[in-house]
């Protein structure tokens, strides 16, 4: 009797727990179904989702995908309003600690981090992002890995999107050579890492292992420019996430950036360092 109990008390928490923009894009798809005199079974038939899913997302139980947000919006002759909901629901998909700096950074002029340990988030492959989610401790529900995976890939819309962003990474050389998910999955992401080098507006540089102290030891962070020319600092750690917004510490962190820099090897450098890396394997 207790672990029932128990069982309905963490179903009524997930419950409550549920992004609120879930719940206003299901009540507006539910609008526009029944405006569309369509039916749950009818709408799913029609842009190829089951019935439950379709049910699921009316209710803000399940998060639409961005699939099934263009479909609904065409078949429902919706006029792009379910679209513009979409960046939310995505946002509501990553860990609660990260949403406020993934609002700040979707819109933001440029970007710089330093990644000691893990490929960042957003240059992560699919493959490489579910191994890092899979591994969380406390272990995350196979839902709960699938949402913060697809919510890492869609943040990654910001390496192309118009205007771009001026992009800085400085990823830690340990960080390349530490296996997540394995060889293939390090393989296939050294090849992702070689590709985004190439655009424009995405400098990556690798910072040796054996280069001894530097600021950076201090741990990850990120530093970005906003559209207001507003400057603005991010850290996390154990799943706790900080936006720093006093001037004076976002300024250190520009200065440990500049250093970081003039410390990492050079862009070219540090692709030849990956492209050995993939030839290795």
């Amino acid at each position: 009797m207790r672990d029932m109990r128990n069982g309905r008390a963490t179903k009524a928490k997930e419950e409550n727990d549920l992004p609120g923009v879930w719940a206003a894009y299901g009540k507006l798809l539910q609008h526009l179904r029944k405006r569309a005199e369509l039916s749950q079974q009818a709408l799913g038939d029609a842009i190829g989702y089951s019935l439950e899913q379709v049910a699921s997302v009316e209710q803000g139980r399940r998060p639409a995908k961005e699939a099934f947000t263009v479909a609904a919006d065409r078949v429902l002759a919706a006029g792009g309003v379910l679209e513009v909901l979409q960046g939310e629901v995505d946002r509501a998909k990553l860990p609660k600690f990260f949403r406020n700096f993934a609002l700040i950074e979707a819109e933001v002029a440029s970007r710089f981090s330093y990644d000691p340990l893990l490929v960042p988030g957003l240059l992560q492959t699919e493959a490489y992002a579910r191994a890092v989610f899979a591994g969380h401790c406390p272990p995350l529900s196979e839902e709960i890995v699938d949402q913060h995976t697809e919510a890492r890939l869609a943040r990654q819309k910001l390496l192309t999107r118009d205007p771009l962003a001026e992009l800085s990474f400085i990823i830690g050389e340990e960080a390349l050579r530490d296996p997540v998910g394995g060889a293939e999955v390090m393989r296939g992401q050294w090849q992702r890492l070689l590709e985004l080098s190439t655009l424009r507006n995405v400098e990556l540089q690798v910072m040796p292992a054996k280069r001894g102290f530097h600021p950076g030891k201090n741990g990850p962070f990120v530093t970005v420019q906003t559209k207001e020319l507003q400057h603005l600092g991010y850290f996390e750690s154990q799943g706790v996430g900080c936006v720093v917004r006093d001037p004076a510490d976002v300024s250190a962190f520009g200065l440990r950036y500049g250093k970081l820099r003039s410390q990492a090897l050079n862009v070219e450098e540090s692709v030849r360092l990956i492209e050995r890396l993939v030839g290795e394997t």
